[in-house]
Formats: C-alpha cells, sequence, structure tokens
C-alpha cells in the first residue's frame, strides 16, 4: 500500500505538466479577491532533494525540469514555473524540486487556505515538519498572519475520503487536486468516483488530476470516463515524450484533465505545449494531445474490451501536436467547446 514514493520522480516530464498547470489554475483563482481553498488529496511530502539517493538512482528530473533550467526562451507561462523552481535554489544549482503543496503555498495568498492529504507514515511526517519549519522562518522573519484560522492544515488522511468534509468550501472557491500513484488499479476508480460525489457537493469547483497513461485497460478508458462526468464543461492534456518502451514500463505519456476549466488555461497550452515537446521531446514519438468539451458534447461510450489502443490516439475534437515547435507559433486547434466560457 505505501510502495510509492514520488522521491524517486520528482522533477520528471510529468511534475512538470502538472505543476505548471496547477500553477496556471491558481493564478486564475488569485484574480479574483475573494478567498479560496486549496485541497491537495495526495500531497507527498512537498519538497524533494534533486541529489538524495532516490532522485539520483532514477535521474528522472532529466527528462523534465532540467531541460528547462538554464533556458533563456521559455514561453511567459512556463517561466514563471520555471522561475518558481529556481526561487528555491538560490545558488543557482538545481538541488530542489517542490511538490504539489510547496507550490500551492508560494502562490496562494494569505486569505487562501491549503488542506493536505497523505497517507504515507514517512512522507506525511516530512510534509508537516516542512511546514512547521516554513512556518517558524516566517515567524522569525517578523510574518504574522492577520486572517483568522490556520493557514495550512496537513492530514494524515486518505484524501477520498477526507475531500468530502470540505466542500462545499466556505468561500464557495476551490481547487482539488488529485494525483494518486495508480499503483492500485483500483485508484482509477476511486478518482471517478470521488469526482461524482464532489459535483454533486460542489458543482462549481476547479477539479485538477493527474494520470498517467498506460496500457492497461483501466487507464485507456480514464479519460473517457472522465468526460462523462457531470461537470459544466472540461479540458483534456497530455504530453508524450517519447515512444513507449520495449518493456512498457517506463512513463512516457501523462495527462492532466481538468473539470471546469478557466477559461484562460486553453490559449495558454496551446502556445506551452509546442514548447514543452520541443525541449523535452526525446524522439520522434513526443507529441501532445489538447481537447476540450462541455455539457453539449456527446458522452463517449467507455469500451470494456482487452484490446489495445493507440496511445495517442485524437478523439473527437483534439488536436495532437506536432513532433516539433513550429517556428511561427502552434498550429490551429480544434475545441469540441463551440466558444469558451468564464466559469
Amino acid at each position: 500500500m505505501f510502495s510509492y514514493r514520488h522521491a524517486f520522480h520528482a522533477g520528471n516530464h510529468a511534475d512538470v505538466l502538472k505543476h505548471f498547470v496547477q500553477l496556471q489554475l491558481m493564478q486564475y483563482l488569485n484574480q479574483k479577491d475573494v478567498a479560496y481553498s486549496y485541497i491537495d488529496t495526495h500531497a507527498g511530502a512537498g519538497l524533494y532533494s534533486l541529489d538524495s539517493m532516490q532522485a539520483t538512482k532514477t535521474a528522472e528530473f532529466e527528462t523534465g525540469i532540467a531541460p528547462l533550467w538554464e533556458r533563456a526562451d521559455l514561453p511567459p507561462a512556463l517561466a514563471e514555473y520555471v522561475n518558481l523552481v529556481r526561487a528555491m535554489n538560490p545558488s543557482g544549482k538545481m538541488r530542489y524540486y517542490p511538490g504539489s503543496p510547496y507550490v500551492a503555498e508560494q502562490v496562494a495568498r494569505e486569505m487562501d487556505r491549503l488542506r493536505l492529504f497523505e497517507l504515507h507514515p514517512a512522507d506525511v511526517r516530512i510534509l508537516d515538519e516542512n511546514f512547521r519549519k516554513l512556518e517558524q522562518h516566517q515567524a522569525e522573519q517578523g510574518k504574522r498572519s492577520t486572517v483568522r484560522g490556520k493557514r495550512v492544515i496537513v492530514n494524515k488522511a486518505d484524501g477520498f475520503l477526507g475531500v468530502k468534509a470540505l466542500l462545499p468550501p466556505p468561500s464557495r472557491r476551490a481547487l482539488v487536486l488529485c494525483d494518486p500513484p495508480y499503483e492500485d488499479k483500483q485508484d482509477y476508480k476511486k478518482v471517478t468516483d470521488m469526482l461524482g460525489d464532489a459535483l454533486k457537493r460542489f458543482p462549481s469547483g476547479i477539479y485538477a488530476v493527474w494520470y498517467p497513461v498506460l496500457q492497461r485497460i483501466e487507464a485507456r478508458n480514464f479519460a473517457e470516463k472522465m468526460k462523462n462526468l457531470p461537470s459544466a464543461s472540461w479540458l483534456n492534456v497530455t504530453l508524450s515524450v517519447s515512444s513507449p518502451g520495449p518493456d512498457g514500463i517506463a512513463l512516457h505519456t501523462s495527462g492532466m484533465f481538468i473539470l471546469n476549466p478557466p477559461y484562460t488555461l486553453e490559449p495558454i497550452l496551446k502556445t506551452v505545449m509546442p514548447y514543452l515537446v520541443q525541449v523535452l521531446g526525446r524522439d520522434k514519438g513526443a507529441t501532445f494531445t489538447l481537447e476540450t468539451g462541455d455539457a453539449s458534447t456527446p458522452r463517449a461510450k467507455v469500451s470494456t474490451a482487452p484490446t489495445r489502443a493507440p496511445v495517442r490516439a485524437a478523439v473527437g475534437g483534439s488536436l495532437k501536436g506536432p513532433a516539433r515547435a513550429p517556428a511561427k507559433g502552434p498550429a490551429p486547434v480544434r475545441s469540441s467547446r463551440p466558444t469558451a466560457r468564464k466559469p
């Protein structure tokens, strides 16, 4: 149950996609002068050392943050994410990488609330210690909260279940980030079950789900099941950095599925995804997909047959990104959603 440790994978291409999208969603929420809740169902340790035994054993950060580290041609939106990582490495050497809780702490405002869930006994202890040290450092700098209540709460609990008690939030604004390890195939069902319940409790929330694109049938059907959830709108983006390996084990593609995405996200992704393919791509299999839909989009039937499906098949109104960023900007994107709408 507790075999997965994200320290082995910190800063890889999947983290780049996940944390870049997380940053965009939180910046959108920051535009309104009303507090919101950030809820992380699988928070991990919050902060990772890239020179640790775990990180250097796999060196997965070389597929993600490392190729971006010294780039001078980053698109502005992507530069904000890379600068956030650089800020926690003041020496200029790439030593530390933030997990989603640290990204949230840096982007959220004082009035916003962070609610973090983690079950792994070692990771939740590290997560709690990290935030205790951060609070102590802020107190030593003379920073005192002017808002009532605890800004960050770390819960040693199952986030799939814990999120229920937090919805709807008092301010009626929230971002829920869900990224379980998916080592247990039941995680796919737990995600869709949790979101089905969450949408009943809080239909207008923003829900962001990271997922791996694998050959197991649960993974192949996952995006289609997400599209069938009763949200007002959705956005699905995937990033492939290479063709599938012969062993079929190494992660080459992952996705972010967002329910009730802000209208600002799709145009940003149209600009950034071709760049990520160009910089992170390792062979001609590098590509991306971007598709959107809303309540009027026909709901897809989900296959249960164990047939082999193309990993990057374009479905409905999706765009399959080029293997290299075009010289004069990204190619046009066909969207299955007729018009962009502010949530």
